[in-house]
Order: C-alpha cells, then sequence, then structure tokens
C-alpha cells in the first residue's frame, strides 16, 4: 500500500466525488478539494463569506434573515458535507447557524445559500437527482426539499427521525418517509419526479418506529420497533404487510442492526443478543441463526494479530497474520443486561458486494470480525441443504477493539479494518499464489499494514468508489492508501 501524507479534517467529513476524481474535506469552516491522484488543493471556499457576497438565495427572504455576528461564524464549524452525484456541486452545512451552502466546482464565484430561520437545522444531503437538498428542522417539524433548478421548496411535515427512517429506491424516483401523525407511526411515498407530489400515505404496523431499510429491489420495506419490542415488520411500498418476525421469547431491547442480501433473498437481523437472524423472503421466517460461540469449531480460518509487530516493523511495511490452529476459544464478555443499552449484540451486519459473504462485528467480543461464508439463492434452492446454510469461514482475532470495517465495493472478497491503532488491516479471498506446476489458485490471506506516520490513530475506514483507495481517519487528521502498482517486499510500506 502506498500512503499519502497527513491531512487535516474536521467531524471526519472527507469523501471521494463518485467518479473518484476529487477528494472533499471539510477543515473548521472551510471546504478544501484536492485532485485524487497528486492531492494539489483545487478549490476552498469558506462558509460565511457568502453574506457579504450576492448569492443564489433559496432559504428565508433575506429581509428576515439576520446575518450571524463574527463571534457567531467564527464558531461556525461544518457539520454536513458531500457530494452532488455527478460532482457538480459540493454541499456544505452548519447546523449552529441554521445554513446550507452549496458550492459549484467549475465555478469558484458560484454559490447558493439556504436559511433556514426559525425552524432550525438538524441534518442536510444530497437527493439522488444532484439537483434537490434535504433539509431536516429541530424537533422533528417537517423535511423541506430546496431545488437548485427551480428555487422552490417542498414542505413533509413530522419526520420521525432526521438521521433514520427515511430511504429512495434505487433509481431515486421516490422518497420514503416515516412521519408520524395523531401519534400513530406512518409512511409517506413521494414522488420526486413530480416535486415529491405524495403517491401513498398508510399506518405502519409499529407502535414506535425506529428505523427503515429498504430493500435492494426497492419494493419491500423492513420496519423494525424501537427498544422496548424486538419486532421487524416487512411491508411493501403499497402498504401491505408481507411477515412480522419476532424472537422467542421476546425479551425487548429492540433490534440493533439489520442488512438486506445484495440479491433482496434474505435478511440478517440481530439485537442486542449474540444471534444473528437470517430471514428468507418466501415467509419471511428465519432459515438459519447465526451465534456468537466462545469455541471455534475446527474448519474455520483463524487469524491473530501478531504481538508488537507495529514496534518490530517500526509502522513501516505489512506483516501476515498469525495462523492459528482451530478449534480456538474466544474470549467473551458478559454483559449487564440490567443495564440500559448492555455492550452486546452484533454492532455491526454487512453483506459484500456479491452477497457470498457476511461480517458480523459482536460487542462482546470486540477485538473479533467473524466472516460468514453464504450461500447464492443457488444454493440456497439446491437439494443439498448443507450449501444452502450460512457457514462461519474465518476469524481475526486482534489485540485491539475493532472500531471500523469495511468490504471493498468493487472487489467481493476484500476487507479492510482498523482498530484505533498506527495501522490497517486486510482480508482478502482472492490472493493469487503460484504452485508448482505453475498453476494459479486463489487463497485466503489476511495482512497487518503499517502507517508510516507518528500519532496516527486510524479509527475509521473508508473505501473510494472504485475500490482502489481507502481514507483513514483519526480524530482530527486523515490518510489515503492506496494499492501499489508492484508488489512491495515485505519489509517496505
Amino acid at each position: 500500500m502506498d500512503f499519502t501524507e497527513i491531512y487535516k479534517q474536521t467531524a471526519g467529513l472527507v469523501a471521494f466525488s463518485p467518479g473518484t476524481h476529487f477528494l472533499l474535506t471539510a477543515v473548521q469552516d472551510r471546504v478544501v478539494i484536492r485532485r485524487s491522484d497528486s492531492f494539489q488543493i483545487q478549490r476552498t471556499w469558506q462558509i460565511g463569506e457568502s453574506f457579504n457576497a450576492p448569492v443564489m438565495q433559496l432559504g428565508v427572504s433575506q429581509a428576515h434573515t439576520k446575518a450571524p455576528t463574527r463571534a457567531e461564524l467564527a464558531s461556525a464549524w461544518i457539520t454536513h458535507a458531500g457530494w452532488s452525484c455527478d460532482s457538480e456541486y459540493i454541499l456544505a452545512a452548519c447546523t449552529k447557524i441554521g445554513v446550507v451552502e452549496v458550492f459549484k466546482l467549475r465555478d469558484e464565484t458560484w454559490n447558493a445559500r439556504i436559511d433556514c430561520g426559525a425552524e432550525g437545522l438538524a441534518r442536510a444531503e444530497w437527493a439522488p437527482d444532484g439537483r434537490s437538498i434535504l433539509c431536516f428542522s429541530d424537533w422533528g417539524l417537517r423535511v423541506t426539499i430546496w431545488s437548485l433548478l427551480t428555487g422552490t421548496a417542498t414542505h413533509i411535515q413530522f419526520p420521525i427521525h432526521p438521521d433514520r427512517g427515511y430511504a429512495f429506491s434505487r433509481n431515486g424516483k421516490y422518497f420514503m418517509l416515516g412521519e408520524r401523525h395523531k401519534s400513530k407511526d406512518t409512511l409517506g411515498v413521494y414522488d420526486t419526479s413530480q416535486s415529491y407530489r405524495l403517491v401513498r400515505h398508510f399506518p405502519l404496523p409499529s407502535s414506535s418506529l425506529a428505523s427503515m431499510s429498504l430493500s435492494p429491489a426497492g419494493n419491500v420495506l423492513a420496519v423494525w420497533e424501537g427498544p422496548l419490542e424486538y419486532k421487524v415488520y416487512i411491508v411493501t411500498i403499497a402498504g401491505d404487510l408481507l411477515g412480522t418476525f419476532s424472537p422467542e421469547p421476546d425479551r425487548g431491547l429492540g433490534v440493533r442492526s439489520v442488512a438486506w442480501h445484495p440479491s433482496g433473498t434474505y435478511l440478517a437481523v440481530s439485537g442486542w443478543y449474540d444471534k444473528i437472524y437470517i430471514l428468507e423472503n418466501l415467509t419471511w421466517g428465519p432459515v438459519a441463526v447465526l451465534e456468537l460461540q466462545a469455541r471455534i469449531p475446527a474448519g474455520v480460518n483463524v487469524w491473530r494479530e501478531p504481538t508488537n509487530w507495529i514496534d518490530a516493523t517500526q509502522g513501516h511495511g505489512f506483516i501476515l497474520y498469525e495462523r492459528v490452529r482451530s478449534p480456538w476459544s474466544l474470549t467473551i464478555t458478559r454483559p449487564e443486561l440490567s443495564k440500559a443499552y448492555p455492550k452486546s449484540g452484533a454492532v455491526q451486519l454487512s453483506f459484500n458486494v456479491s452477497g457470498t459473504l457476511l461480517l458480523a462485528r459482536f460487542e462482546s467480543a470486540p477485538h473479533v470480525a467473524h466472516i460468514f461464508a453464504f450461500p447464492t439463492p443457488q444454493d440456497a434452492r439446491a437439494h443439498d441443504a448443507a450449501r444452502g446454510t450460512p457457514k462461519l469461514r474465518a476469524v481475526l482475532i486482534h489485540t485491539a477493539p475493532v472500531q471500523s470495517a469495511a468490504w471493498n465495493p468493487v472487489k467481493p472478497g476484500v476487507l479492510a479494518l482498523c482498530t484505533g491503532a498506527e495501522s490497517m488491516y486486510v482480508w482478502r479471498d482472492e490472493f493469487v499464489v503460484t504452485d508448482e506446476e505453475g498453476n494459479d489458485e486463489l487463497q485466503e490471506v489476511a495482512e497487518c499494514v503499517g502507517v508510516p506516520a507518528q500519532s496516527f490513530n486510524a479509527k475509521d475506514i473508508r473505501w473510494s468508489p472504485d475500490g482502489k483507495g481507502l481514507v483513514l481517519l483519526s480524530k482530527e487528521t486523515f490518510c489515503c492508501a492506496f494499492e501499489a502498482e508492484e508488489d512491495a517486499p515485505a519489509d517496505e510500506a
């Protein structure tokens, strides 16, 4: 891996453009755009400069808008930032002063601003069309969709959550929003091509909606209850209830993680107990239960991070995990279930891009990442029932708790992790090995990669859209890592 220099960032707001040609970074009240090949700065903007310059005003009338004072602007750091789908526009929002500013990559002088006024701003993000911006107000009052093309706004009242409980269909045509009317959970379906015209509005079976997730096909929603009940409802976007899942006995604490299989055939559900239920899309009942176990059975690949390898390599280079013979015993922390939100359950469920592997991280075993081999729909329909059952394939054991893990968005068999140390970790099942007869075969391999920088603790990790690079984030800085064109020797980075 080749690493870049260390750069500053604020609130983890670092994102590659959809085409991976540019990199957006928010540094306090500034937006910095760099080229991803040379990391040279292409554009910079500052929040608040447009208050003294003519702009395209989208929000409250200028006559009713009070410009922030210098003291307010000095502490007004960017809280939300992102690219439009075509990389033409950049959004930067500050919830403290209730302002969203939009910049144009190809025209440094163009600027638009949304002033949210007295209703406040809790969240701002792009709609899939790249020309509309969603602004969630404080206190769940409403969500406003502002159009850059027409300068008009569409208001939708009483969203339940500003950070979850809504979804766009894959083609971006429909917007589904969990709403609360007359103390009841409802779902609104809106047509984005018709200025977010209401298409359907129907009650949900939930009593206190926690969140929802749209299937990859875009025709089915998984809706689940709050922390008092462990219930998942499967509803169509037409309002029909297809199924309800609640494990027996239902001991409360609710649902913690949900993940759709890329094909939409399966739904992985986990609560605050160390069990993962795999639901299938015919009866919406569990076809498999994956449970965290202290004893890893034979036949599972167990990889363990070498002790003090960072000091041995001085953070320059990479080293393979130690291969441990199974069966092997893990250390599992027993949670205090009498306390609110105990440290248990699956903190992350994530399928790879092909749906053949499932990553699970349990808070009861924070140092461990579990990788399950997941059957394809063809395997599930096969007569051999064993082929259609998810099985534990590999276990990665680290010296520190895993803080972030992400699948490569392009290559199905590549997983990157970080643990808050001066390193990153890569597991791959497509490592090419040539045998004595000259034949190439794919093998599984796990590597520890040192970050050649001092006092850089990687707490979050993100892939670029093309799967060729990574962003590693610490508390206030970040760096990028890219695949080397040629395999480096074992003592080089």
